[in-house]
């Protein structure tokens, strides 16, 4: 649907809500105190006083136009009302990452020049005492929590986020003729944020996405995909995320959807139950999890449960391909024995699942398909603010990350010769268009207006056509778009043959006793693979086998456990052209985490670290190869 109010700047976007819930009751946010209590709204007139107090404290202290602003916090209320409020003010949101060492914020911080910093818990509080002293701009700390060790509230700099609206509600008089004057300064071109792209490579580099490349992105989306204020959305994924900054909060508000905040990113399964969600979205790790918990909990059952779970996959699968009649019927009947449990599981509510960040495994968006649970994969970058395409309810395509949005212009450039293959705009459907893969460029209001103090790397993303550089390879399929994998993932074996690593992980994804995988090769004879195992899978086989182990690192090496992979793998590979199977592999005894460095904070793997951490592995594979 439309957008509820007319907006071209996200400052726009925030007074224009104000005014039209001014009075009515309106909750948009809900939180959760506790563990154990209930979800509590927040309603527009709470919202619209807070951000207001926030606006007069920046001010108070001296943050003008164009000023950065750093918030170091997981999704929270308090996240959504500072960002709101540097908007109102002309500043540039600098958001980051609770997973970052102090190390990497004191970078961001620097890099940015950051003249205020809030931060959530006491972990992040204690990261900023510690690089408070390297950060020239830096001139306070803004705590939303009272942190256990009472030392780091001794620094005089900090300053607890309920006594700043407290003392900025006490300056908004005197300030509120400014606050209105910086309102109408803000212009569509400012730059309203910097997101630093996580990077599996490399330092991070801070795209500026202007109001213009944001509010462009957010009403394309809106036309693109139905969701209105009889929505309620699950918030998990990290706010300073552009994925979830667009799709899961401005175009969220901007449609009236309310926004209900996970306790935090491990307890999704509990809270979906509880906040009952129409609306989630997500990276393609927790619809894996979804899945493999099901398939485990099939395979572990007796024969009739798999009979039955298989006959209404199948069922699922027949409804989802437009046949009715009978199969009307056996779909109900499908429902009420297999797929109404997994629905329960997501609160009984969900109409739409969006999925981005990632590839979707085809295996499992064909299974949440047949279980009437449509995923809508979305493509975009960071630097695309971010959706570039994405699939429409009733319009999915399995395997494709949808049609190109409205406003947006997506071309395919050949990897052999650079000339352009294809492209299709937002516009210009329907289409049947095809073509071969090839890198994904992009055009439109939604590219960045560049990388932060960085011309250089800004020249190397954006060419001077206008064209960004996604780095990722993929190709038309009469007109939606599939993705391949990045360029840089790209394995050239020992015979000359370009290899794609992400389609494989995909399909190996599916398994039951797979957790993480990352295939390996590079310059070799044949693929190999880094496995991580699901260890509760895993374990629970060995205690039924009578075996001992008394750690992950001893279950690895019994020689049952790896005979399980060993058929896994023939298994799988049978599906691979040869130059793609895998053909050996070690197994790790430890998750790739955030913490540990092997991902990143939207679950992409660092195939870097993983190369550097398990080279010895690695080398060990292809040693008398």
């Amino acid at each position: 649907m439309p957008t509820i109010v007319p907006f071209e700047t996200l400052t726009e976007l925030f007074l224009n809500l104000s005014r039209k819930y001014d009075g009515a009751e309106k909750a948009q946010f809900y939180f959760k105190p506790n563990p154990d209590s209930e979800y509590q709204p927040i309603y527009w007139e709470q919202v619209t006083d807070d951000v207001y107090s926030i606006a007069a404290y920046l001010i108070e202290q001296g943050v003008e136009k164009g000023d950065r602003v750093g918030i170091l916090s997981e999704n929270r209320y308090e996240w959504a009302a500072i960002d709101l409020a540097i908007q109102l003010v002309g500043g540039i949101n600098v958001s980051l990452y609770t997973t970052l060492p102090p190390a990497q914020c004191e970078y961001i911080l620097q890099d940015s020049g950051a003249k205020i910093f809030f931060v959530s818990t006491g972990l992040q509080l204690k990261k900023a005492v510690e690089i408070f002293d390297n950060c020239d701009d830096l001139k306070e700390v803004i705590a939303f929590d009272v942190p256990k060790l009472e030392h780091l509230m001794e620094e005089s700099y900090v300053k607890m986020f309920d006594d700043m609206l407290i003392e900025g509600g006490k300056h908004l008089e005197e300030h509120r003729e400014t606050i209105k004057k910086r309102t109408m300064e803000v212009e569509p071109e400012d730059v309203a944020t910097l997101i630093y792209t996580s990077g599996t490579t490399g330092k991070p580099k801070g795209a500026m996405l202007t109001h213009h490349n944001i509010v462009s992105n957010v009403k394309a989306a809106t036309q693109h995909i139905y969701w209105d204020d009889n929505d309620r959305l699950l918030s998990f994924l990290p706010l300073c995320h552009s994925f979830e900054r667009t799709a899961g909060y401005y175009a969220m508000i901007s449609s009236g959807v309310e926004v209900y905040y996970a306790e935090s990113v491990d307890t999704v399964s509990k809270n979906m139950p509880e906040a009952k969600p129409t609306i989630m979205i997500s990276v393609p790790r927790l619809f894996e999890k979804m899945y493999n918990l099901i398939v485990k909990s099939v395979e572990e059952g007796s024969d009739t449960k798999k009979k039955i779970f298989n006959w209404a996959v199948e069922t699922g699968r027949k409804y989802s391909e437009g046949k009715r009649g009978l199969v009307t019927l056996q779909k109900k009947i499908a429902d009420k024995l297999v797929f109404d449990k997994l629905k329960e599981r997501t609160g009984g509510h969900v109409r739409l699942f969006v999925s981005g960040g990632a590839a979707l495994p085809p295996e499992i968006d064909t299974f949440f398909q047949c279980a009437g649970m449509n995923i809508l994969q979305g493509y975009g970058l960071t630097e695309t603010s971010p959706v570039m395409a994405a699939n429409k309810p009733g319009q999915e395509k399995v395997g494709a990350v949808g049609t190109i949005i409205p406003g947006v212009t997506v071309g395919i450039q050949s990897l052999q010769d650079g000339k352009l293959l294809a492209q299709i705009s937002g516009e210009d459907y329907p289409t049947n268009t095809s073509s071969e893969a090839g890198e994904i460029l992009c055009k439109g209001p939604n590219v960045m207006k560049g990388y932060w103090n960085n011309e250089e790397a800004t020249k190397e993303m954006i060419d001077n056509d206008g064209w960004l550089h996604t780095g990722d390879v993929g190709k038309f399929d009469e007109g939606f778009l599939k993705i391949t994998d990045r360029i840089k993932h790209m394995i050239v074996n020992a015979g000359g043959k370009n290899i794609y690593p992400g389609p494989i992980e995909d399909l190996f994804k599916t398994s039951k006793w797979i957790d993480q995988i990352v295939v390996v090769g590079e310059a070799q004879n044949f693929m190999a693979a880094i496995i991580v195992p699901d260890f509760e899978v895993v374990g629970k086989f060995a205690k039924e086998q009578g075996l001992k182990f008394s750690n992950n690192e001893e279950l690895i090496e019994l020689d049952e456990v790896k005979d399980i992979y060993k058929k896994e793998i023939r298994s799988f590979s049978k599906e691979l052209a040869s130059h793609e199977k895998i053909r050996d592999f070690r197994l790790v005894p430890n998750e790739f985490t955030v913490e540990t460095g092997e991902i990143t904070p939207t679950l992409k793997v660092k195939r870097r670290v993983i190369s550097d951490k398990y080279g010895h592995l690695i080398e060990d594979i292809f040693k008398d190869d």
